[in-house]
């Protein structure tokens, strides 16, 4: 009884035979429904029958493969993953964020959820309390079981194994090149490395397999379209996108690809008169629900439980807007303070448009323009964001001990600088970066100044009350008009340079835009000893609102990862460099008493599978050249292996590339490891194809060459991988070209 697995088949006796199936698909002109036929492409037999314990290993050889390649997955992923006691390149970053939810703490991070909840899994599995800082270098405490940690993280780096064992196959690669692929993600030694700390690159990678694993599986199920099978693999493949775009954004490009395949689905059913109405309505709204509906609820829910755990006050709040802040445990926000804002109150002034920052100064000036005091938007809470409410210059002089006025719509007031004693100012000087708009700065102090301190409340809304006379704490919106220009205070995007300390650019835009939120501002605390404290009443900000927030600021926060022309960042790197192995990425000091560790891919496997993205260009061309020349050679089957086993880990190598090509913010080389993926399977598919005439024997001849080759150098940089004691010098054999600075004496610094 013939075996059909993988791509390939294996005769009655158990032998590997020339015989290849592939699902092309027809349709059956009686019903108009598509049937999938086996095509074969080559009818030699081999003529001895294998029996036997050969004819069980072959024909079990898909279970026994993925078993074996995962016993040595755990092996290259675990061993001595215990055996540097410090804390290793991000791991101080996710290390950190892990400790906030174990310890309830509302942080703020540019990557979505999952996986930094997973880190904090790990943690709670380890007995970890969440007390340790997670600084660069230092050294472990005791207290803190990071070999699990890292185990834990590790084995999403195990599973990428199996899982591209089980995608080749089901790409239709034979045996030969299935096992290929399987070894060279394997022994690819960047993902080994990557693996075995703290971080969430092994998670994304992971996700990034399960949802090609599923995306390949759901396809060669098109001919059982609404079986259970079906719908499970549709299902699976949304629940992969929504897990890959809850740990990092770069899950939006596996995204783009199963969109990309789904509309071409789609475009072709749609083509299809013989195809009833009701069942293409059907294939759409199961495709909806299951890639579109399904994902994001997975992503939506991520963030659900990360507003459920992060219950307490936080290094992150300021990110979010003041009503949830104010229901975070621990808060000061909004805790004891007055309801209503009078003349001579001291309060913090946070803008509310997404990622919106406390309305900020400090004692610097502006390098350009007018030269006066800096206005900024910071995140961070300290002194120099509180103001004070004072009343206009055409009023009599203040009186703080008399009677209180409550600042009103429409009142024209003066915001004082507490630390500083200068009036929040607007003039006619360009501001520093938006040059359309015009600067802010602080002048002046009470006594010493002029109209251009003077500013008109305009409230916008208020989610407590209908009652919009009066501003009060956390709950009114309102905007601020300069009365001499016409123009309103913004906070925007834009991020200051160095001289500003990288904080949001505060500008009085001349646009009129009541619905910008980046113009709309609310009192997020506030001091003021003649009036009582508010009643305590429990302001829930809504989820949806919430997390809208929460991702614009992610976005913001992202976007301004720049380069920053003012310092040298050692580890970054361009994007032509990933492909061809130009460079590395040293993950700790170089220090000859430490265990160091290297970033750098196995030789073959990037070289291998860059060439190859080349390659299976050319082979399109090729055919596409010799069919406009009116040659018929391929058969359906051969088209559609092309297509979908070819072309689409080309278009998702591309998805996955290019975006960091025309990216402005700072890249380093694990950027590329999920572009890897689809470049290996790339590889695979080109020696599968430029293969298949060979006999058996030169066939395997070839294989056995690369196996050798890709397991041999994984052998030979395995120090990079495991750790690598002693001078950085004992391993100057590796460094193959100058970029490699795997012992270079210049590295001897942190």
């Amino acid at each position: 009884m013939a075996n059909t697995n993988g791509g390939y088949t294996t005769g009655a006796g158990g032998n590997e035979t020339e015989v290849r199936r592939r699902n092309v698909t027809n349709y059956d002109t009686a019903n108009g429904q598509a049937v999938y036929k086996v095509e074969a492409e080559d009818t030699k037999k081999l003529q001895k029958p294998q029996t036997g314990l050969l004819q069980f290993l072959d024909e079990w050889e898909f279970v026994i493969a993925p078993i074996i390649f995962t016993a040595f997955a755990l092996f290259t992923r675990l061993w001595r993953i215990g055996l540097s006691p410090i804390v290793t390149w991000d791991e101080a970053h996710f290390g950190k964020f892990g400790s906030h939810y174990l310890k309830r703490e509302f942080y703020f991070d540019v990557h979505p959820p999952l996986g930094k909840m997973l880190v904090g899994l790990s943690g709670y599995l380890a007995g970890y309390n969440g007390s340790f800082e997670f600084k660069s270098g230092e050294t472990y405490p005791e207290e803190v079981d990071y070999t699990f940690m890292r185990v834990f993280n590790a084995m999403f780096g195990v599973v990428t194994v199996p899982l591209a064992y089980y995608t080749a196959r089901e790409l239709n690669f034979r045996r030969p090149a299935v096992w290929l692929v399987t070894l060279m993600v394997l022994c690819e030694n960047s993902y080994a490395t990557i693996s075995r700390f703290i971080l969430l690159d092994s998670m994304l990678l992971c996700f990034t397999f399960t949802t090609v694993l599923c995306w390949a599986r759901f396809h060669r199920l098109q001919h059982k379209s609404f079986s259970i099978e079906w719908f499970f693999w549709l299902f699976l493949t949304g629940l992969s996108i929504g897990c890959v775009c809850s740990v990092k954004w770069v899950g939006l490009f596996a995204t783009a690809l199963v969109g990309l395949y789904t509309a071409e689905d789609l475009w072709n059913k749609f083509g299809d008169v013989k195809m009833p109405k009701v069942e293409l309505a059907a294939h759409l709204v199961a495709r909806v629900v299951g890639l579109i509906i399904i994902p994001m609820l997975v992503y939506m829910f991520s963030f659900y439980l990360h507003f459920l755990i992060l219950e307490n006050s936080g290094p992150g709040d300021a990110q979010m807007s003041s009503l949830f802040q104010a229901n975070l445990r621990g808060t000061e926000v909004g805790k004891d303070s007055p309801l209503e804002i009078a003349l001579g109150s001291r309060v913090t002034i946070k803008n509310m448009g997404y990622g919106g920052g406390l309305l900020h100064s400090h004692i610097q000036t502006y390098p350009e323009g007018s030269g006066q005091q800096q206005v900024t938007c910071y995140h961070h809470k300290d002194a120099n964001n509180d103001w004070f409410f004072w009343p206009n210059r055409t009023q009599s002089e203040f009186d703080p001990e008399g009677p209180l006025s409550f600042v009103s719509d429409k009142q024209v007031i003066r915001l004082i600088h507490a630390q500083t004693g200068r009036n929040l100012h607007s003039h006619a000087v360009a501001a520093p970066m938006t040059k359309a708009d015009w600067e802010v700065s602080c002048y002046g102090n009470i006594t010493v100044g002029d109209e251009k301190d003077h500013w008109q409340v305009e409230v916008v809304s208020d989610a407590a009350s209908s009652d919009r006379s009066r501003i009060r704490t956390l709950t009114t919106a309102f905007r601020l008009k300069h009365t001499e220009l016409g123009c309103y205070l913004r906070a925007g995007t834009v991020n200051l340079p160095q001289w500003g300390f990288k904080q949001i650019e505060v500008t009085c835009t001349k646009n009129n835009h009541p619905r910008d939120v980046y113009t709309h501002w609310n009192v997020e605390s506030h001091v003021n000893d003649r009036l009582p404290p508010a009643e305590a009443k429990s302001y829930r900000s809504p989820f949806l609102k919430d997390f809208i927030h929460l991702n614009v600021a992610m976005m913001t926060s992202n976007n301004a990862l720049v380069p920053d022309p003012d310092k040298q960042d050692d580890l970054a790197s361009q994007f032509w460099q990933w492909p061809i192995l130009h460079v590395g990425l040293r993950m700790c000091s170089w220090d000859d008493n430490i265990t160091k560790y290297f970033l750098l891919g196995n030789p073959i496997v990037y070289w291998g599978s860059t060439a190859s993205l080349g390659v299976a260009g050319l082979i399109v061309l090729w055919y596409v050249i010799r069919w406009q020349r009116g040659y018929k050679e391929l058969s359906q089957g051969d088209i559609d292996q092309i297509h979908y086993s070819g072309i689409y880990p080309v278009i998702g190598w591309f998805f996955h590339y290019l975006p960091f090509v025309m990216m402005g913010r700072v890249t380093y080389v694990h950027h590329y490891y999920p572009a890897l993926y689809f470049a290996i399977l790339a590889a695979g598919f080109c020696l599968d194809w430029t293969t298949q005439r060979l006999n058996k024997k030169a066939r395997w001849g070839v294989y056995l060459a690369l196996y050798a080759v890709v397991i041999g150098l994984f052998v030979l940089f395995s120090p990079i991988v495991f750790g690598m004691q002693g001078s950085n010098r004992n391993y100057a054999y590796l460094r193959w070209f100058d970029r490699w600075r795997l012992s270079d004496a210049r590295m001897g610094e942190k």
